[in-house]
């Protein structure tokens, strides 16, 4: 009997320390040839591995093609590290290394990751 109910306090504990659903993150499409960039030195330039994490594709993409063309107007600070506000967005943009590397936190748990750069 005792080792049954710790089988059970075993399971239930298990069940609780399980991450939801909601705070994985998951894999959305790439952006190729955000349109928004024709004319200008990133023509051809494409926005992947978009990562959501509280939001759904459509938004997770959406905020990534707007914060990214906000970013490339704001000139580079020397640290190399950008941070701004799009929309209700704090976005973070790492321009270390051949990929800008973007990180958006919104409300709760929402968060957002991708890479700009030549695919």
């Amino acid at each position: 009997m005792r080792t049954l109910a710790l089988a059970f306090a075993t399971a239930a504990l298990l069940a609780i320390a399980a991450a939801p659903a909601d705070a994985a993150f998951k894999s959305c499409a790439a952006i190729r040839n955000v349109s928004q960039l024709n004319g200008t030195r990133f023509a051809g330039a494409d926005i992947f591995t978009i990562r959501a994490q509280g939001v759904s594709c459509t938004t997770a993409r959406r905020i990534a093609r707007g914060a990214t063309v906000r970013a490339l107007g704001i000139t580079p600070p020397l640290s190399g590290i950008k941070r701004f506000r799009y929309q209700s967005w704090s976005v973070s943009d790492n321009l270390r290394g051949n990929d800008d590397r973007y990180s958006a936190t919104g409300s709760g748990s929402k968060r957002i990751t991708w890479l700009f750069g030549d695919l």
